[in-house]
């Protein structure tokens, strides 16, 4: 019988790693899918560049 249990816990460890990529990606596809502003976190379409000199000399 013990080979039984071990082999239960080995499958619900394997069942919740699954499951918990399972998650990761669909939270993933979701905050692509479903962006409240712009077009990403890391994406500046939406900061003003007006205000930077193109003209200084980058030490």
């Amino acid at each position: 019988m013990p080979i039984f249990a071990t082999m239960n816990i080995q499958l619900i460890l394997v069942l919740l790693i699954f499951a918990a990529a399972l998650f990761f990606i669909g939270r993933m596809m979701y905050r692509n899918i479903f962006v409240k502003e712009g077009c990403g976190e890391n994406c500046k379409c939406g900061v003003d560049f007006s205000n930077i000199d193109t003209h200084k000399a980058v030490k």
